[in-house]
């Protein structure tokens, strides 16, 4: 087996691993967390002098950062019987690229500031008024992103591409927001049709058997 994943998929380690399974690739997952100084050792940094996870070493070439291996992968393979994750013309390349992109520079800091401020840290460490901030530092952005599902089911032409796992990756960590739900139902009904996937749903199984392997 030449595909490898490193990183838990209690991270952003989901996204490569999302597209790996929703497309039925062979792999191997490797599942290092973020914590405890598994991203320090000189064999890790090898592969990512950055020291963070995810990376895909793909028979050799390596790629770091989420977003990035997750347009790498849905480039790089197609699945056996399954529809292309990637582009087939370059009106949908220029929107996998625009909205992934989107994703992180609109919406994932202010995203995972809601999650660890709601769900993610120890109770007594949360501040509501940090969720509640970044909740309505987030809203115009998602307002966009309604719009556009406005007159269409996915994000990139008329079925489920790499950009919907890139942006539904991030704004999974808000879907407990209620004003999410409120004022962007369009962007709301799109996130459960892409939280619900089958592919999506096993990546959540690893995730709860590494958050349990990693306590």
């Amino acid at each position: 087996m030449t595909l490898k994943i490193y990183g838990i998929a209690a991270s952003r380690a989901s996204r490569p691993l999302w597209v790996a399974h929703e497309l039925g690739l062979a792999h191997e997952h490797i599942p290092l967390s973020y914590q405890g100084g598994a991203t320090r050792t000189p064999e890790f940094l090898a592969l990512n002098p950055n020291g963070h996870i995810p990376v895909v070493d793909d028979d050799g070439v390596l790629v770091w950062e989420s977003m990035a291996c997750a347009l790498y992968l849905a480039g790089r393979f197609q699945g056996e019987g399954a529809e292309p994750l990637a582009a087939v013309n370059h009106a949908e390349q220029a929107e996998i690229l625009r909205w992934s992109f989107w994703a992180v520079t609109e919406c994932e800091k202010d995203a995972l500031t809601f999650l660890m401020h709601t769900v993610a840290m120890p109770e007594e460490r949360r501040k509501p008024q940090l969720a509640q901030e970044a909740e309505r530092r987030l809203l115009p952005a998602l307002r966009v992103l309604d719009q556009h599902l406005q007159i269409r089911r996915f994000l990139a032409g008329e079925r489920f591409t790499v950009a919907d796992i890139c942006v539904a990756s991030v704004l999974a960590w808000v879907q407990r927001s209620a004003e999410l739900e409120a004022q962007c139902p369009r962007v709301s009904a799109w996130l459960a049709r892409c939280l619900d996937r089958p592919a999506q749903q096993q990546v959540r199984a690893l995730a709860r058997r590494d958050s349990g392997r990693n306590l």
